[in-house]
């Protein structure tokens, strides 16, 4: 059958997804096109089965009453009947609305509210829960599909539907109306809206943008041609389905490479199964990397003396020359000889343990990475690249071809997209992966397309010499202190955490005399710093207080603080004072995005009695703040604030921090 579907198919243009879909089914039928970890089993579909079982989803919905236009929202973990789902949303010619499974219910009422979705098809009980929970306040919605059946023996309400049903159902129906679903996938069109992403809402509520299947399409095809992807790359699936990166490079690009997407177990496996696996190709935001190299580093500073002594003279190597022998630039042969017993020793092991022992092309995006950061892992032979866009842009619009990696910069702009900057720095970018609209908000809609077709991203940048972009910082947070210096929250705060030690950092200074700093502490890499150091604490609160950890963070301020004085834009920015928060910035506490994004100015707000503590030059500020539990309870956490100063250095423009 499916056979059959992808040479009608394959004969068209192939302007959608459900098309791209059907042509693999037709041309590798038998190739794995995703897996899913199972109860510890990896379970495996081919082209030609994922067809099928879009079909069946496909017709099901049609059954149920779903048409052309329809929104169905997705809620759940990365999961293969959940894309699959996607797809047969696109074959009728609704529109899928990712939403992240961690949203607690008061947030998915808001979209589902916003996108009038009658139908959602979400993974497990939790899921089905939340709707639950709010149904009331979404009178749309008629059905809940769900995948996983675990749990779900007793609940009889008339909304809720599981998967097996519905597909079971669809296959009577296309049994009943063989030529349905090959005609509903005819209509499609290339500027149809193929999906709805809702922005972060880091400044405001989310917008739905609403992208059509030419521009997702042409991003894909854009980095597909950019680094050579063929159906033989395998990429692991694990960050949320809503985020404009997993859609980009989970469902797009497999879509249209026909590669091999894989699901882990759960978010707790996602490293074990990453070792599994062994990608090809790979991508994570810059926290997930930042993550990794503090269990690197927490794994050293437990080894024994030998093995640490190895460790620091093979990583001093690989930081002077790995990244040239990645490149295919000039090293010596001594120096390489050396580097591949480093690679037999140490780097080899360390990329088999992080499970990126085969991947030849890796990204990151979402926010700035540290220079730091990046140079550690293309040092090790990663050929780790950083690319740039938003969800507005299907998250393409510049790349960093092979060959021409710099560590502070987000490369050129890739094919078919123009980027120049206003006036003012902000960078304006055009091309056919621009969004169509803001689900209805035509006023959004035209405040951020310019007369001139150009979308305007609200980041700041420049052009470096050979044409690379640099970002600065998003353009309203970019500010000047009160002498005039140059004020790039952003900036400082991505320097501050790529030391293991600091998860998370909040700068301020804009139009005051000097910057400071909210620092949160990586619990797991400072408390076991703590331990090996016999101090007692007891918890977050506890241990962030304690003086031997300010004066941890002290040092890591004072080295960013050395790099920015060698920095002639930056050096009037050094740290003056800062503090470490007595509770860890939280997503259900309104402080991060669900893309763990700081939301600057409701933290500059909920905690503006420490900020002003901080430039009043206070040595302690007492503060209460509430919190809420993951069981939906409330409470406070409160605590006696230390306030403590840094050592700041004199410009040096010759000079750069090690």
């Amino acid at each position: 059958m499916a056979d059959t579907h992808g040479q009608a198919a394959s004969g068209a243009a192939l302007d959608t997804f459900p098309r791209l879909l059907m042509h693999h089914a037709s041309v590798r039928p038998q190739r794995p096109a995703m897996r899913e970890k199972e109860y510890g089993i990896w379970q495996t579909y081919s082209w030609a089965q994922v067809a099928e079982h879009v079909r069946a989803i496909a017709c099901g919905l049609a059954a149920r009453g779903f048409r052309r236009g329809d929104r169905l929202a997705i809620v759940g973990d990365n999961r293969p009947r959940l894309y699959w789902s996607v797809a047969a949303c696109q074959c009728l010619g609704g529109i899928p609305v990712m939403m992240y499974q961690d949203a607690v219910a008061q947030e998915m009422t808001y979209v589902l509210q916003d996108a009038e979705v009658r139908f959602a098809v979400v993974e497990d009980q939790e899921q089905v829960d939340k709707l639950l929970e709010i149904r009331d306040e979404v009178p749309l919605l008629e059905y809940a599909i769900y995948h996983d059946v675990r749990g779900m023996r007793d609940y009889g309400q008339a909304m809720l539907l599981s998967l097996d049903a519905l597909e079971e159902e669809g296959r009577a129906y296309d049994r009943a109306h063989p030529d349905f679903l090959d005609g509903e996938i005819g209509k499609g069109a290339g500027d149809d809206i193929s999906v709805m992403l809702y922005t972060s809402g880091t400044t405001g509520k989310p917008k739905g943008v609403c992208q059509t299947h030419g521009a997702f399409i042409a991003a894909a095809r854009g980095g597909t041609r950019v680094d050579r992807l063929s159906e033989r790359e395998e990429i692991l699936s694990y960050l949320p389905m809503a985020w404009v990166g997993d859609h980009l490079f989970s469902f797009a690009q497999a879509m249209v490479a026909g590669f091999t997407i894989n699901c882990p177990e759960s978010a707790e496996t996602v490293m074990t199964d990453l070792r599994e696996i062994g990608p090809t190709y790979y991508f994570a935001p810059p926290r997930v990397f930042e993550n990794l190299l503090t269990q690197v580093m927490i794994r050293m500073e437990d080894a024994g003396a030998i093995k640490r002594k190895l460790f620091e003279h093979f990583m001093a190597l690989a930081r002077r020359v790995g990244a040239d022998i990645l490149d295919g630039k000039p090293v010596s042969a001594v120096d390489r000889l050396h580097y591949r017993i480093g690679d037999l020793m140490i780097y080899g092991p360390l990329k088999n343990v992080l499970g990126m022992g085969r991947i030849r092309v890796a990204y990151t995006a979402g926010a700035a990475i540290g220079p730091d950061l990046f140079r550690f892992y293309r040092s090790l032979g990663i050929n780790l690249k950083q690319f740039y866009g938003q969800t507005e842009t299907c998250a393409y619009v510049c790349l960093q071809p092979d060959g021409e990696i710099k560590l502070d910069s987000v490369g050129k702009p890739a094919p078919e997209v123009e980027v120049k900057l206003a006036d003012n720095g902000e960078i304006l970018v055009k091309g056919p992966m621009l969004l169509k609209a803001y689900y209805k908000r035509p006023d959004a809609t035209a405040e951020s397309i310019n007369a001139d077709g150009y979308f305007m991203t609200g980041d700041a940048g420049y052009f470096d010499e050979d044409g690379h972009l640099k970002i600065i910082d998003r353009a309203k947070d970019v500010g000047k202190l009160a002498d005039g210096s140059m004020f790039a929250p952003n900036f400082i705060e991505n320097k501050l955490k790529f030391f293991q030690y600091i998860k998370e950092a909040v700068a301020f200074g804009s139009g005051r005399d000097c910057v400071t700093a909210f620092i949160n502490i990586e619990l797991e890499a400072v408390g076991n710093w703590a331990e090996r150091k016999g101090m007692a604490y007891a918890g977050y609160t506890d241990l962030a207080s304690q003086p031997a950890v300010y004066a941890l963070i002290r040092e890591c301020i004072e080295q960013v603080n050395a790099d920015l004085a060698a920095d002639p834009k930056m050096s009037g920015s050094q740290i003056r004072r800062f503090l470490i928060l007595h509770k860890e910035l939280d997503a259900d506490d309104g402080e991060l995005t669900r893309t763990r994004k700081v939301r600057r100015n409701f933290v500059a707000e909920r905690y503006g009695v420490l900020v002003e503590a901080m430039f009043a030059g206070r040595d302690r500020q007492f503060i209460e703040t509430q919190v809420k539990y993951e069981d939906g309870r409330t409470g406070t956490v409160s605590a006696d604030v230390r306030i403590e100063e840094v050592r700041t250095f004199e410009p040096d423009a010759g000079r750069r921090a090690a």
